[in-house]
């Protein structure tokens, strides 16, 4: 039968499960991609695996989260992550050379293959046609160490795209518009590929776009084809012999057709706290505005810059207003500045950061109190900017560019005219700031600072449970929600029992006293739990605390996988228990291990009311494997025993 683009990758990576929507899968990486924040715990997984080198085509440790270095932590964990990718094969892309995504985009994405990322915008490769998903940094160390990835086989979303953006409109505003009408739970379980006519009108860095922020759909990734565009990027880049025709098969068969007329797409922005929460920008004129933030690995590309100095030429950034923009890359850094963008965007008066996620992780750059904050970036979860009462609203760097020359959100009149930017026929290439590993790092000695500790383990899966609810929470929690970015938390990443403390922080700061004062815990939430980054802090230090079980209506991918990959059980709630339940219930389960193994339902007893509440356990046999081993370390170990 004709198949998809995605369909057909798939089925060339396929190591176990047949392509059944729904049914668990194990496809063979090509490549992983980590970054500092995630990636020093995922090299200590890979580590423990006790595996000499990599076994994947291509891994890559980059640098790029936590570069505002306030204390020794960050400068141990990136003098670690050197030494340890020198040790076992991993290329490693030092602080400066620009964010993980838009990095991997320039130098290192090749069409048709597969690339597993410990950061949930793993998928921004898909606008050159790789099949890239994110995931939890242990997910990411199995892979490195040969291990395949294991995933439920998606439903391929077609979104056939005709006609041609104009006036205003941009790559942004489409995928805000997918947002605006599936929500961040519209993407789950789905991956989704772009077809048709308008296609081609589309510049890879704009389809990079587009697939990164697939990510706010809850999407386990998004891809396009690898057309003539693809050549022209990869040609640009001097990488030309990377290029592979790709696209579905004539009379290919997706789950679902979504229709978009590009000539019809307006300039949109998502309101605070969701990206979802999308209106045209018409909508919100005249809102004034504190900050302009532009960058981030969404919105950071050479058009994006180049479209942003063009609009600042001549201007001088409000009075009211502050400007920043970090480039995506020292790439895009050093073309800015050779031919004069970045004297534009000087002259107007905006602030200019290196090449790193920064403000987009909330490191650095937090608004006022009570202020409003337009960005160009992918999240706006509440106090994501390190500021709690902030309003964090994103939108396209040329929308972003207009609110920062006014001070408010502009609705672009007609007669005004955004610039087009036509992308140079060469980028300047210089990989001098990625150090590749030496054919031997036996000899290389792995340098581990005092705030990098060992990893939390977990224990087999008892038979019988008695756990106290520490904690009642509704639907969309994010991992921003669970385990905090920012400044103050980041540099904690390699440390478990530091950085517990800060476990739902922002929601109830007792939580982590209460967890170690009742353990063993369980989590209550709603739909969705999870929904947002990879981080799979979010599931090791509740782990920490003693968290055993997650009581939820619903999951979202990435973190159901961290979850028990750590050994935390996720357990599907009804809506109606989760409303008779309270923090201070004491649930009781007996027989567990025989009801996971079996996948049979779960009858929890409220201690002392007499009450039951039945729970389920939608696992797959092998995750089920897992759970009752504690986690996937267990698991791999025993298995390599």
């Amino acid at each position: 039968m004709p198949g998809t683009l995605t369909e057909s990758i798939i089925n060339d990576h396929l190591v176990a499960g047949g392509m059944a929507a729904g049914e668990e899968i194990a496809i063979r990486i090509d490549q992983t991609l980590t970054q500092d924040a995630t990636g020093t715990m995922a090299c200590l997984q890979f580590e423990a695996l006790g595996i000499p080198r990599v076994r994947t085509e291509l891994s890559v440790s980059y640098v790029d989260h936590n570069t505002l270095q306030t204390g020794f932590e960050s400068a141990d964990d990136h003098r670690y992550l050197q030494s340890v990718a020198a040790r076992h094969g991993v290329h490693f892309s030092r602080p400066g050379n620009g964010i993980c995504h838009q990095v991997h985009l320039e130098r290192f994405g090749v069409p048709g293959r597969t690339l597993l990322g410990s950061d949930s915008h793993t998928p921004t490769a898909g606008g050159l046609g790789m099949l890239a998903i994110g995931a939890g940094g242990l997910d990411v160390a199995a892979a490195m160490a040969g291990e395949p990835f294991y995933l439920d086989m998606p439903a391929v979303i077609g979104v056939r795209l005709e006609g041609e953006l104009a006036g205003w409109a941009s790559a942004k505003d489409v995928i805000l518009e997918l947002l605006r009408r599936l929500t961040v739970k519209g993407g789950v379980g789905k991956v989704f590929e772009y077809f048709g006519p308008g296609v081609a009108t589309l510049t890879v860095p704009e389809r990079a776009t587009i697939t990164n922020m697939g990510a706010e759909l809850g999407a386990t990734s998004s891809i396009f084809p690898g057309d003539e565009r693809t050549r022209e990027f990869l040609r640009a880049q001097q990488r030309e012999d990377a290029w592979t025709p790709l696209a579905a098969d004539d009379g290919a068969q997706f789950a679902q057709v979504i229709e978009i007329d590009l000539s019809a797409i307006e300039p949109l922005v998502a309101q605070p706290h969701m990206p979802d929460e999308v209106v045209p920008v018409s909508e919100v004129a005249g809102l004034q505005v504190d900050q302009v933030c532009i960058g981030s690995c969404t919105n950071s590309s050479l058009r994006d810059l180049m479209t942003v100095a063009a609009i600042m030429r001549g201007h001088t950034v409000h009075e009211r207003t502050g400007l920043v923009i970090s480039p995506g890359s020292r790439q895009v850094e050093e073309m800015i500045a050779r031919n004069g963008a970045l004297a534009d965007l000087l002259a107007a008066g905006a602030r200019v950061l290196e090449p790193a996620c920064g403000p987009c992780i909330g490191m650095g750059q937090s608004p006022p109190s009570g202020g409003i904050s337009v960005r160009t970036f992918n999240r706006n979860f509440k106090g994501r900017s390190g500021t709690a009462d902030a309003g964090i609203y994103l939108t396209s760097p040329e929308i972003a560019a207009l609110v920062a020359i006014h001070g408010e959100f502009l609705d672009p009149p007609a007669a005004l005219q955004p610039p087009r930017i036509e992308l140079p026929d060469a980028f300047d290439v210089d990989d001098g700031m990625v150090i590749s590993p030496p054919e031997d790092g036996s000899d290389v000695e792995v340098i581990r600072g005092p705030n990098i500790k060992p990893i939390p383990l977990r224990g087999p899966l008892p038979d019988t449970l008695e756990a106290t609810v520490l904690l009642r929470v509704g639907d969309n929690i994010t991992t921003d929600d669970i385990m905090p970015a920012g400044a103050k938390v980041l540099p904690l990443r390699s440390n478990i029992p530091a950085i517990s403390e800060f476990v739902f922080s922002g929601i109830d700061p007792e939580f982590p006293a209460r967890a170690k004062q009742h353990a063993p815990g369980l989590i209550l939430g709603g739909e969705n739990y999870g929904q947002g980054s990879s981080r799979e802090h979010a599931a090791l230090a509740p782990m920490y605390l003693g968290v055993q079980a997650v009581l939820a209506e619903s999951f979202a991918r990435i973190h159901k996988a961290n979850l028990v990959n750590c050994g935390i059980l996720p357990l599907d709630i009804s809506a109606a228990d989760h409303e008779r339940l309270r923090p201070g219930d004491v649930l009781r389960i007996e027989g567990l291990r025989a009801a996971v193994a079996a996948d049979e339902p779960l009858t929890a007893q409220v201690v002392g009311s007499g009450e039951t509440v039945c729970l389920t356990c939608d696992l797959s046999e092998r995750e089920r494997d897992v759970a009752l081993a504690g986690g996937r370390l267990n698991h791999i170990r025993r298995r390599q025993a």
